[in-house]
């Protein structure tokens, strides 16, 4: 079949089955462009509890789909490929929180949404990079926190908001490889550009770097509103490189430079768009949270959602 004749067949079963296609901005472009919604983790999981459709295809990691079907349990979610993975999501389980909470029965554990279902049971609240600044100081500020996985985006928090939260040792096998030294080398290199680091980057608790006037730090979606409110030509672009294809949709007359080929989701891109017609055609594979785990990470969740 050709692309045009898959995407027609595509878009023929989203009506017949009442499905509705959700895409994380690093999923590939041609994906991208045939999502009903396309967003970041917090965005996604909020239209994942809106949409009345009866079957979710998402295009994501597992964590992303697990998150899906723990909001919306009367629906049917499925994905194009059930082996896409999260290094984050992989770091940490249930068990390791339990064994924190034993040491600390007072303190307070934050997950990153990057999270299994298992984990996000054994969690008080949730926090997408969106939101993260907002959940942990929503915190009493005497209260020991745990903040797992990412310790990255960990470290930017506690910069933040002087906070000395405990880091989970987790990191995402992408933004982990973006270093103080590349941010620096690409100011030097791009000295009019405005630098959009996502949090999860291995540079976002280093002081020096958040001190730069080049530097701001965003979740996908905070950097497609910079650059909106942006006035610059030009951005260094220091997450995974295929939101860039919506950012030249968006303003095509901008410069966009990627922190190059390693700036790439390998997990993400498992997912083609060959994969989104069998997942329609055969209404799997399927992603589904049982009952009890779901009512337990749910809490977590629904903390986030009401902040």
């Amino acid at each position: 079949m050709t692309t045009e004749s898959i995407v027609k067949e595509i878009e023929r079963l989203k009506k017949e089955k009442n499905a509705v296609i959700l895409a994380h901005y690093y999923s590939r472009p041609e994906i991208q462009d045939i999502s009903d919604f396309l967003g970041d983790s917090l965005a996604l999981s909020q239209e994942a509890a809106r949409t009345d459709a009866d079957i979710i295809l998402f295009c994501g990691v597992n964590f992303m789909a697990e998150t899906a079907s723990i909001i919306s349990p009367g629906k049917k979610v499925i994905v194009p490929d059930n082996r896409a993975g999260c290094s984050l999501a992989e770091s940490i389980t249930g068990e390791d929180i339990e064994e924190w909470r034993g040491e600390n029965p007072d303190g307070v554990v934050v997950s990153y949404v990057n999270t299994t279902a298992d984990v996000k049971a054994h969690t008080d609240i949730c926090c997408t990079s969106a939101n993260a600044l907002k959940v942990v100081n929503s915190i009493p500020p005497d209260k020991k926190i745990l903040f797992v996985p990412d310790k990255n985006l960990g470290a930017y928090i506690n910069l933040k908001t002087g906070r000395n939260m405990e880091l989970w040792e987790g990191d995402c096998c992408v933004h982990e490889r973006f270093r103080s030294e590349d941010i620096t080398d690409m100011a030097k290199r791009y000295p009019h550009a405005d630098i959009l680091i996502h949090p999860e980057s291995h540079c976002s608790g280093d002081p020096a770097i958040l001190a730069m006037e080049q530097t701001f730090f965003y979740s996908t979606a905070g950097m497609l509103k910079h650059i909106s409110a942006s006035e610059k030509k030009q951005f260094v672009i220091m997450t995974e490189r295929e939101i860039i294809h919506q950012m030249q949709k968006m303003h095509p007359d901008r410069e966009y430079i990627s922190a190059g080929p390693r700036a790439l989701c390998g997990q993400m891109k498992r997912n083609t768009i060959e994969k989104v017609l069998l997942a329609l055609q055969n209404e799997a594979p399927e992603i589904k949270v049982e009952q009890n785990l779901r009512e337990r990470a749910w809490r977590s969740i629904q903390r986030m959602l009401e902040i």
